[in-house]
């Protein structure tokens, strides 16, 4: 992708002798033409991210270019992956208020310097330049954007807003509510919309590169001055109007209380929205007070959770061609995302409609996800409609994705056996039935396991890997790697009722249908949900997953676990009967003919309501944690978090309760068992927490 720009600073020596190269560390610097061409190269990763050596490398360079300026300097990244991930994370968890400061202060004096170059800076963006990496770019004079780039800012996903000066060089640079928009939602600009708001101020293939770099370096291309809106914005009454306008729409989606850094970046911007010193000053200020929240410390938790999981999913999976058996809404997604990311899939069923939406998704998932044209081509070429099952016989992964029916999973099992090759592992993408069941008619029962993807699988990021008794340990290892290389998080689970995830979700969802039954108005239970932290509430999720496979989960989990479960509800069974199954029906206890339900009730509802909810699923996890369901904390909260969006700015639902006390958790748990009955018993694990 780096092509011939990273071949010739490969091979250039020119002004590099050791002790100037150490000093400039990570940084690879060469020249021609009267052009420096500074390439970023942070070791021991393929990834760059921004540190304190990166600031006091390019410090020292800009040093050097400021007593001999050039005709013009480069920035770009010498990794393929992209510019720059953002700030290294790891480097805060340290940090104090002042610390912090301090940092960004000398952060900002290296970028104020680079601004004030007396000659043109150009950044050429490849991949991904986000956060910290963003930030070098915007203080840099052009933006070149090598076709596939993108730019944000996802550090609200952290709990914090940019710190390095892009909430005053992002605002200034393009429309105003534009940029906010972009660092409130923590959103990605692609190439085609980054050219169109003006962050890039070319976009290129890279083999053209070098004849755009030399065309700005002779003051061929121009940037368009600020617009009228952009103007406007520099007026005290409009911004303030614009911001109530913003506090209104965040507060939709992030509470205050839960996330405060979208209203400290309204604030600074409403506040010194014209006046850049005060703004920088006053953003490295903000920074370092988020910094030290419980919300951004709880977010930056979750960010190691992820690196957690994927971790888990390093290695070689050997897997090369999937066969996906079912091509109904879990198999036609998991055949086309495994494409998307590269994989060849053969997709069968026994019925040739299913596959033609199958491919007919497959190009939606292509548009969604921002594939080119040839990428797109390329995916769908990777996939193909297979009904007479011809692929089993040379898949290195079989994944069974039909009803969670015993017997026609058992006879799917046994037919797809004869065929498959030796070596080959078989998957079945159960959400509940015990996996140790379905292995008596299975042939080859150490290449058997679970491949749990949670629904929609583009969009949920974990599966559940399920080993049971006879699984080996290489293929667990095996399908970690397959769902790493398909950009999936694995959480390696023990077979067990309801794995972890939905033994931990089917009391949430549960109990709030017995509240219903009592006369709990479902909006009420929804909003107390919401409000705790949860993006939906259990009844409007129990309408997405599905009343009916809600009721199936239900009536296996009460089956087959020691401790008592909510009752099940009649109402929930008339509904199923009815065919109101929620979303995919259109109408289940909510209607969904105008989308996502949005409660908003007027009265509150018992003062133990979302106790209720919140408590009977933290209490499972420890359950799953004492039967090694799950192998540590860790991943209890990560695989929540990923699969269920429990409420993340509380770092999961193990650390939740460590915060709380868990001594007080487990004496609420019995005296809600004291009230309404044995399922909200305490674990015994508690003692171990």
């Amino acid at each position: 992708m780096t092509g011939p720009v990273l071949e010739y600073l490969g091979e250039t020596k020119l002004e590099l002798g050791p002790a100037e190269e150490s000093k400039a560390k990570p940084w690879r610097r060469g020249e021609a033409d009267g052009i420096v061409w500074l390439a970023l190269d942070c070791k021991g990763s393929g990834t760059n991210t921004i540190s304190r050596e990166v600031i006091e490398g390019l410090e020292t360079e800009i040093t050097r270019l400021e007593e001999n300026t050039p005709k013009g300097v480069v920035i770009r990244s010498a990794k393929p992956g992209g510019f720059a991930a953002g700030a290294d994370i790891r480097g805060f968890e340290d940090m104090g208020d002042e610390g912090a400061a301090d940092l960004l202060r000398q952060g900002h004096e290296v970028l104020d310097r680079l601004e004030g170059l007396e000659c043109p800076t150009i950044a050429v963006v490849h991949g991904a330049a986000l956060g910290g990496g963003f930030e070098i770019a915007l203080a840099c004079d052009h933006r070149i954007a090598v076709d596939g780039a993108k730019f944000g800012f996802p550090e609200v996903n952290l709990g914090l807003h940019p710190g390095l000066g892009g909430t005053f060089r992002l605002t200034s640079l393009i429309d105003p509510l534009e940029a906010m928009t972009l660092m409130l939602t923590g959103k990605t600009a692609h190439t085609g919309k980054a050219k169109k708001l003006g962050i890039a101020d070319v976009v290129t293939e890279e083999r053209h590169v070098r004849a755009a770099v030399e065309a700005i370096v002779a003051g061929e291309v121009e940037r368009d001055g600020p617009g009228l809106k952009a103007r406007a914005m520099g007026f005290d009454q409009a911004r303030s109007y614009a911001a109530r306008r913003m506090r209104s729409e965040t507060a939709k989606k992030a509470p205050k209380e839960h996330y405060p850094a979208p209203y400290a970046l309204i604030d600074l911007w409403e506040e010194h929205g014209d006046d850049r010193e005060e703004m920088q000053k006053a953003e490295i200020e903000s920074f370092a007070r988020l910094l030290d929240t419980d919300t951004s410390k709880n977010l930056r938790r979750v960010f190691f959770l992820r690196q957690g999981l994927k971790d888990a999913a390093k290695g070689d999976d050997g897997i090369a061609h999937v066969h996906v058996i079912g091509a109904g809404s879990m198999g036609a997604e998991i055949a086309a995302w495994a494409a998307i990311r590269g994989k060849r899939v053969t997709l069968g069923d026994v019925k040739l409609d299913p596959l033609g939406k199958a491919m007919k998704l497959a190009v939606e998932l292509c548009k969604e996800k921002h594939l080119s044209g040839i990428e797109t081509r390329d995916a769908l070429d990777r996939l193909m409609p297979d009904p007479k099952g011809y692929g089993l016989s040379q898949a290195d992964l079989v994944i069974e994705a039909v009803p969670e029916d015993p017997e026609l999973k058992a006879k799917i099992h046994a037919d797809a056996e004869k065929k498959m090759k030796t070596g080959a592992i078989l998957a079945t993408n159960t959400s509940s039935l015990p996996l140790d069941e379905l292995t008596e008619g299975v042939k080859r029962p150490k290449k058997f396991a679970g491949l749990h993807f949670f629904n929609p699988v583009s969009k949920m990021q974990l599966v559940e890997v399920v080993a049971h008794d006879g699984t080996e340990k290489k293929v667990i290892d095996r399908l970690a790697a397959f769902c790493g290389a398909i950009d999936r998080l694995p959480a390696r689970v023990r077979d067990y009722p309801g794995f972890l995830v939905n033994r931990a979700l089917t009391p949430y969802l549960m109990e709030a249908m017995v509240l219903m039954d009592e006369g709990v108005d479902k909006e009420v239970i929804d909003k107390a949900a919401m409000d705790f932290g949860m993006p939906m509430g259990p009844i409007a999720l129990a309408d997405q997953v599905g009343l009916d496979i809600c009721l199936h989960v239900a009536e296996s989990l009460r089956e087959t676990l020691e401790k008592p479960m909510p009752e099940i509800s009649d109402r929930l069974r008339k509904k199923v009967e009815a065919g109101e199954t929620g979303k995919k029906a259109g109408e289940g206890f909510y209607d969904w003919s105008d989308g996502t339900p949005h409660p908003d009730p007027e009265e509150d509802g018992p003062d133990d309501l979302t106790d209720r909810l919140i408590l009977p699923m933290v209490d499972a996890c420890v359950e799953c944690l004492r039967r090694d369901v799950a192998r540590n904390p860790e991943e209890v909260d990560g695989a929540m978090i990923f699969a269920t969006g429990f409420a993340p700015f509380r770092g999961g639902p193990i650390h939740y309760a460590r915060s709380r006390g868990t001594e007080e958790v487990r004496k609420r748990l019995e005296d809600l068992a004291d009230r309404h009955g044995d399922r909200f018993k305490p674990d015994e694990g508690w003692s171990e927490i």
